[in-house]
């Protein structure tokens, strides 16, 4: 099979997890590209996060969200905040690349669906196994997200 095409079908699978609407479905979606133990790792967490960190003394606190129960309470959050009140959708702002054997890396969007303007998104950098199950290690910046959300992450999906 088309190398590039194998990666598209991968990304396509793997965004669809934050715009699904149906909980099983979704805990489908995240069964799937995520490895039993896979990690995301906020490295900068939305400012408020930052702040309160900082009250105790912790400079640059990161976030962790492991294994497949965790990953999808995440995933489900984030649906609840951006894709359920009907005004955004998350979509892979360009093709993905391979960066070496077995690691991949795709911008995405969150699109404003009123105005079809990306108003955040980041980079997810990919380590796929021999299955194709991410081990992923991945880095969002999420840059003018609405709520004043802002924040950068490290996935690791092992």
């Amino acid at each position: 099979m088309d190398e590039t095409l194998e990666l598209k079908r991968w990304t396509d699978r793997y965004m669809a997890q934050w715009n699904e609407p149906d909980p099983e479905a979704r805990w489908a979606l995240i069964r799937e590209p995520w490895a039993p133990d896979g990690l995301q790792v906020l490295v900068n967490p939305p400012q408020e996060a930052r702040d309160a960190a900082a009250n105790l003394g912790i400079p640059h606190p990161s976030l962790e969200v492991r294994g497949h129960e965790s990953l999808n309470t995440r995933v489900s959050r984030a649906y609840e905040m951006f894709i359920e009140p009907g005004e955004h959708t998350f979509q892979a702002a360009a093709e993905p690349a391979v960066l070496m054997p077995n690691i991949i890396a795709f911008r995405w969007s969150m699109v404003s669906i009123a105005t079809g303007e990306a108003v955040g998104g980041g980079l997810e950098i990919i380590t796929l196994d021999e299955n194709l199950r991410s081990r992923v290690r991945g880095c969002d910046s999420l840059e003018g997200m609405t709520a004043g959300v802002r924040g950068r992450g490290v996935s690791v999906v092992r």
